[in-house]
């Protein structure tokens, strides 16, 4: 997850500190030394970690750009709390935020996954003697409560900075190490970026599981057979170098760079299973099914950057026995060699995969589904452009309507009702004059029939209940019989 941090060089940050001795610091001395500190741990520890620097005030300036593309972001904001005042400032645009137009909205939320740590150089007795803490807070609020905010304790000096600091470090950019097993070989791995805690929203109290440190191979399978599953997130799986006294020197890589190359050799020259299992999975074209935790499992890859470079990679899928059902579940998933037949036939010319469920399901029902807005846009287009046509397209509009209805009703969309009745009572007042007769009456008892069942009364509103077109006296227009 790369970090974008974001500096405040507003005239605020130049406010002197007293700190011991002859030297002179300003606010901005002490984030520029946090950031120091920031910058060289994630130098060892998280030598993968895309950064950039924007320095801002009333204008900004990106001093140090990415260096490739990113879908997530981590952001630092590095301020003294100072709010601003007038017409630009960050009260301004808080207390504005719900006025703004589209073209001017608050960057906040932002347009992908991201967490936003807001470190100032101020403690919080100062920050809440203004509406600043107050502010600051609404900003973690509107990034949907991705986030922190950090003050200093104690004096405002470099000992409070580095702790604050230290604190940040702890908590988002602490590497994470663990042991991956197969059998009896094993080796110590460094997982980047550190995974996430993970939350699942179905069951009945929620805990938030975490991926365990001693990752356990549990099997292999062609690629083939487990294709592009469904992931919660993708990680990088390095190996860590280790030398002859046991002290770890840092992580090696599993790539053909030559300075990858060289970052093996400092991990010396005794064998290393994460390398080993990166060339035979990138050679064999499987994937290794790895435990993350009870019941919880992942898959290991190999993953090509470019012809001369890939990675060991780690995906986590959904937690449970069985995240991906053409596998069925995983726990049941034995050795090919234990059955009673190649599963895969003696020319590789079949798979065992899909799994077959035991009972057949039936999908001849045609069940209304809106996953999206657009879906919902297209049936009501569509029962506007038969009502248009009435009477010809009598036994078409009333099959579509009642199809809405149902779903609207199975959701408990009682507004959809009340709105579709309101469009066909417009439709009926935009009528030409050569329309037929028949299509007002049509299109008048329609929309009262949906009112009548957004009114929740149980004869009308009953699920299995049909609209039925109006029985008039006109003929030739297919609209005095029933569907």
């Amino acid at each position: 997850m790369p970090t974008a941090v974001l500096l405040d060089s507003s005239l605020s940050m130049t406010r002197p500190v007293s700190v011991e001795g002859s030297e002179e610091f300003q606010r901005k001395n002490l984030a520029v030394h946090g950031l120091t500190m920031l910058f060289e741990h994630m130098a060892t520890n998280y030598r993968l970690e895309f950064t950039s620097l924007v320095s801002f005030s009333s204008l900004w300036e990106v001093l140090v750009p990415f260096t490739r593309d990113y879908n997530t972001l981590q952001v630092v904001l590095v301020t003294d709390g100072a709010l601003g005042i007038g017409r630009g400032s960050l009260r301004h645009s808080l207390q504005t935020v719900k006025q703004r137009v589209e073209d001017k909205k608050f960057p906040l939320p932002f347009p992908f996954p991201s967490k936003l740590y807001v470190m100032c150089i101020a403690n919080a007795e100062e920050l809440q003697a203004t509406d600043s803490m107050d502010n600051l807070e609404q900003l973690i609020n509107l990034n949907g409560g991705e986030g922190q905010i950090y003050t200093m304790e104690g004096p405002l000096c470099l000992k409070s900075v580095q702790s604050m600091f230290g604190k940040l470090i702890d908590q988002a950019y602490s590497p994470f190490h663990a042991v991956l097993r197969c059998g009896n070989l094993t080796s110590d791995v460094q997982v980047f970026p550190r995974p996430e805690p993970v939350t699942i929203d179905e069951e009945v109290d929620p805990m938030p599981r975490t991926v365990q440190t001693d990752l356990e191979i549990v099997g292999f399978i062609e690629i083939g057979d487990i294709s592009s599953p469904p992931v919660l997130s993708r990680h990088l799986v390095l190996p860590i170098a280790v030398n002859k006294e046991g002290d770890e020197i840092g992580t090696g890589a599993t790539d053909d760079t030559e300075e990858e190359t060289s970052t093996n050799q400092m991990a010396g020259k005794s064998p290393n299973f994460c390398v080993l299992l990166h060339g035979s999975l990138k050679v064999e074209g499987m994937v290794a099914l790895v435990q993350l935790g009870p019941d919880w499992f992942g898959m290991l890859y190999s993953q090509a950057d470019s012809k001369k470079k890939s990675n060991l990679m780690m995906s986590l899928f959904e937690p449970g026995s069985e995240p991906l059902p053409w596998l069925g579940r995983i726990s049941q998933l034995g050795p090919a060699s234990d059955a009673a037949e190649n599963p895969y036939g003696e020319d590789d010319s079949k798979s065992p995969f899909p799994i077959q469920p035991k009972h057949k399901r039936s999908y001849a029902q045609n069940v209304t589904v809106w996953i999206k807005a657009s879906g919902l846009q297209t049936d009501v287009q569509k029962i506007l452009r038969n009502a248009r046509k009435l009477p010809e397209k009598t036994q078409t509009f009333y099959k579509e309507l009642n199809r809405l209805r149902k779903a609207a009703l199975a959701f408990g969309f009682w507004e959809l009702l009340k709105s579709m009745a309101e469009l066909l009572e417009r439709e009926c007042t935009l009528l030409s004059d050569s329309a037929h007769p028949d299509a007002a009456f049509q299109l008048s008892h329609a929309a009262q029939q949906l009112k009548l069942a957004s009114s929740g009364d149980s004869k009308y509103a009953a699920y299995e209940h049909n609209i039925t077109p109006m029985l008039t006296d006109f003929s030739g227009g297919g609209g005095a019989h029933r569907i």
